[in-house]
């Protein structure tokens, strides 16, 4: 059995070599580059010779049009060259295709900009955008990161004495399946991103170039590192089950709730006009508090109160303090996120975002007057020890989570979703400016000819 996973090991750590499909290796203009006038053409350098269409390189201004010619290659076919007529100022897409030695057809995007910043690939033009499959994905993610974050929370800030060996084989599944699931479903929700960003159906996507996608956006330099940083909360997990040691456990939360910045350092919260470390710092505390505070309650429902009988009183007490702080830390960090994305409170009934944002907040009302009737009904019956208290709770409890996890599909809607724009600062300025002057009365001019006139 050993050598069996000796020689699995070095097979997936020495992998045969890729059939030698051409990469590209550089491009002009170069990816998401902001040109000061408009270039002359369109070149891709490959390693190796690829077979040209006429269609190789298409080029598209923001409004869909072709501003590109027929593409032909150079330099023994390892340079694909397409002419383009003089550019105004904006945005320009470039997508690309090839066929390489082996058969394989290449495929790529990226993004330039004449006398303005390019955007992401993400957002090239013909990039649908989110669709309910991303919705679906993403809110699978965040039930990943609840079980991971809850599981370890609960674990070892609520728990701490030893379980029964059901209950904590019980624990180490659930944990473990959030940390596998929020690496492999991050791969499936980046996948979906570049193929839509790529206009490639799966098969094809295979052989597409992701380069712009994976180092180019905050999108895929997020998903990079939250896949190697889930990698290494499952391995630290691994070595708590293997070892007993609770030293792993914290190691595994502690790089949890780092990583889990990821999804805030790529948002709206980064992204959008006016975010600031502050709505960075703030989107971060929201996530984790809730991911921490809607695991836990699936761990305090699935595992401790039904298999743990000796530690269920205790732990949910303690439970039942810290759900309190969690829940206001996510309302606190909520309500800022919400000031910063919504310029007028109108936004809430005018926007699509707006009404992702009322659903979400009647879904976090609900869970929290079921947390709120525990809190009134249940933890005084638990304090107090009275009997049978314990054989409805478990169910309840997970009435809670299932309502806490409709708040995060609201949460991955509103995620995906555009906030409405903020005017620039020199908008606003340009626009007060206006308006004094159109207010201002001249000494040497009756009041009611400037209120009056054109």
């Amino acid at each position: 059995m050993k050598r069996f996973l000796a020689i699995t090991f070095l097979a997936l750590a020495f992998p045969a070599a890729a059939s030698a499909h051409a990469t590209l290796e550089h491009t002009v203009p170069a990816f998401q580059q902001r040109v000061s006038a408009s270039p002359r053409e369109i070149v891709l350098r490959f390693d190796q010779a690829v077979d040209v269409l006429p269609t190789s390189i298409r080029v598209v201004d923001a409004r869909g049009r072709v501003v590109s010619g027929p593409a032909r290659a150079e330099f023994s076919g390892r340079h694909v060259v397409a002419p383009i007529r003089r550019l105004a100022r904006g945005a320009y897409t470039v997508r690309w295709h090839a066929m390489s030695g082996d058969g394989h057809v290449v495929s790529g995007v990226f993004t330039f900009g004449v006398r303005v910043a390019a955007p992401p690939p993400t957002e090239a033009f013909g990039a649908s955008g989110p669709t309910t499959s991303e919705h679906v994905v993403r809110w699978l993610y965040f039930l990943a990161l609840s079980l991971v974050a809850g599981g370890l929370a609960i674990r070892l800030l609520v728990v701490r004495a030893p379980l029964p060996p059901r209950a904590e084989k019980r624990f180490f599944v659930l944990t473990a399946v959030g940390a596998v699931g929020a690496i492999d479903v991050g791969i499936v929700a980046f996948v979906l991103r570049a193929e839509d960003a790529l206009q490639l159906p799966f098969g094809k996507l295979l052989y597409g170039d992701l380069t712009p996608i994976a180092n180019g956006t905050r999108v895929g330099t997020a998903f990079v590192a939250m896949t190697l940083g889930f990698a290494l909360v499952s391995a630290l997990l691994f070595l708590a089950w293997l070892t007993d040691r609770s030293a792993f456990l914290w190691a595994a939360f502690a790089v949890t709730l780092v990583f889990v910045s990821g999804l805030s350092l790529s948002g709206h919260s980064a992204a959008d006009a006016g975010s600031t470390w502050k709505s960075e710092l703030a989107d971060w505390v929201h996530l984790s508090a809730a991911s921490m505070w809607i695991g836990g309650l699936v761990q305090l429902a699935v595992v401790v109160l039904p298999l743990a009988p000796d530690v269920r009183r205790v732990a949910f007490l303690r439970f039942s303090s810290l759900a309190t702080v969690l829940v206001a830390l996510v309302l606190v960090a909520g309500t800022y996120l919400s000031i910063v994305r919504l310029p007028h409170v109108r936004d809430l009934w005018t926007t699509g975002y707006g009404h992702v944002l009322l659903v979400k907040l009647g879904l976090v009302a609900l869970a929290l007057a079921w947390g709120g009737l525990h809190r009134v009904i249940a933890v005084p019956r638990v304090a107090g020890d009275k009997a049978g208290v314990f054989a409805k709770l478990p169910r309840s409890v997970l009435g809670e989570s299932v309502a806490g996890m409709a708040v995060l599909l609201a949460a991955a809607v509103l995620v995906d979703s555009k906030p409405p724009t903020r005017a620039p600062a020199q908008t606003v300025a340009r626009k007060a400016s206006t308006f004094a002057t159109k207010s201002f009365v001249s000494p040497s001019r009756p009041r009611l000819r400037t209120e009056a006139g054109p």
